[in-house]
């Protein structure tokens, strides 16, 4: 297997220094770099912090934290990586700027040297193309926070090397992550499989059916979801969630599966961005108090039993296309979102059979094509 020592990670926002954590702490020596050097030298002062707050749980000790420091070096240059065996690029999501940084790169390090795109939106197999040899060329897409989540998507592109994706695989592991591999396909597994848990949501409350309180409720206490659509969504960031649906949605043809939300463009466009606004879904000024769901069993098992089918069917269709192995699917959708069970799982445990006659009595209502089921679904459904 290769032997990954030296990682030079390319952007130093809150995903590349998360990463330069993971590496560090795996004993590589890592080269950071930004465009701002001021970013690198204040991305180092908070991971700083991160780590004397470990210590104080117990979770670390002084020796630990010194070494992690110790192993990242801030570059001035992307030529002082040259002698990287790992280049992880986690800068801004724009095509254009990220093949020419690769194909820069290219030209610096040896030919041995990997170079690995962190995208969570752009085709990998895209990526490749800009470089002379795109056999050496892979996604490693990390969850944020990076040291924190486990789950890794390994997406190799079309014309990456097969032994690559398994000295990827074992490197993961080395670092104590949870790989999963995917097919280079808008989303990968976890943005395109978990869209309608925040689309059906947004349909939901489009419709009139329930608030945003009460659909939150129906996920949490019916399901077991430790966070309902709407708290996960200010969580994360309106821009941003509704950044990776526009993008899913266009790179899918404008497949009606993953038509975006005008709730959520407006939401976004307004600025209520969610928690890092102070307003969202929900308004977290201080002293504001949060609407109260309603409690109508009734109620909260509709909701929660549509938005259910939906993942399943989404669920079923990424296994029906390839996209990656059943395993790896539940895994990813397990440890990488924290859903309290494997969607392929749960679809078996409810029978496939219920799921697609719930699938099938919501296209009865709305004859879109957005609820379509599932060919794997329907035949398992039949067996």
């Amino acid at each position: 297997m290769k032997s990954f020592k030296n990682i030079g990670v390319i952007g130093a926002g809150s995903m590349g220094i998360g990463i330069a954590q993971v590496a560090s702490s795996a004993d590589c020596n890592i080269f950071l770099i930004d465009q701002n050097k001021s970013v690198s030298e204040q991305a180092i002062k908070k991971l700083e912090k991160v780590l004397v707050r470990l210590i104080e749980k117990g979770k670390l000790n002084i020796f630990e934290k010194n070494s992690i420091l110790k192993n990242i070096t801030i570059v001035d240059s992307l030529e002082s990586m040259k002698d990287s065996d790992l280049i992880i690029e986690a800068i801004v999501e724009d095509s254009t700027i990220k093949k020419e940084l690769f194909s820069h790169m290219e030209s610096i390090v040896s030919n041995g040297c990997v170079l690995a795109t962190n995208t969570s939106s752009i085709s990998i197999t895209s990526l490749a193309s800009s470089l002379k040899n795109p056999t050496r060329f892979i996604g490693i897409h990390f969850f944020n926070p990076a040291p924190i989540m486990p789950l890794v998507e390994i997406i190799p592109a079309l014309q990456t090397n097969n032994h690559l994706v398994k000295e990827v695989h074992q490197l993961l592991i080395n670092w104590n992550k949870k790989p999963v591999v995917a097919k280079d396909t808008p989303g990968f597994i976890v943005n395109r499989i978990a869209r309608p848990f925040y689309s059906e949501a947004l349909r939901i409350y489009e419709e009139q059916i329930a608030d945003f309180a009460t659909i939150d409720f129906a996920m949490k206490h019916i399901g077991g979801f430790k966070m309902g659509p709407f708290e996960l969504m200010d969580f994360i960031g309106n821009d941003v969630n509704y950044a990776v649906t526009e993008s899913v949605f266009n790179a899918f043809y404008y497949d009606p599966r993953y038509k975006p939300s005008f709730t959520q463009k407006q939401y976004a466009d307004a600025g209520w961005h969610g928690r890092k606004s102070k307003k969202g879904y929900y308004d977290y000024t201080d002293g504001i108090e949060l609407d109260s769901p309603s409690k109508d069993e009734n109620l909260l098992v509709e909701i929660f039993e549509r938005i259910l089918v939906m993942l399943i069917n989404e669920a079923m269709d990424a296994l029906y296309l390839g996209i990656a192995s059943e395993e790896d699917i539940e895994l990813a959708m397990i440890r990488g979102v924290n859903y309290p069970k494997g969607l392929i799982s749960w679809g078996k445990e409810k029978s496939f059979a219920w799921v697609v006659s719930k699938i099938d009595a919501l296209y009865e209502i709305y004859h879109e094509d957005r609820y379509r089921c599932s060919p794997l679904l329907r035949i398992k459904a039949s067996l």
